[in-house]
């Protein structure tokens, strides 16, 4: 455990119940967003990687422009 998580877990414990609690249901719905989206990641990785080899073929063949972020 890093010196950082162990002083958050110091201040944490020192919290009333009701908001360790709530710290630990916040941080546990973190985590499990998290694993969530390496899956969802993980289970699209053939699809990005068509997609950028599209992208990169298209930029390659001159059919991309540069962001303009003031047109945004």
């Amino acid at each position: 455990m890093t010196t950082l998580l162990e002083r958050a877990f110091a201040k944490a414990a020192a919290l009333p119940t009701d908001e360790q609690d709530v710290l630990a249901s916040r941080l546990l719905a973190e985590l499990a967003d998290e694993d969530d989206f390496d899956r969802a990641i993980a289970a699209t990785s053939d699809k990005l990687a068509i997609l950028a080899r599209q992208a990169l073929a298209e930029h390659e063949a001159g059919l991309t422009e540069e962001l303009d972020p003031d047109r945004l």
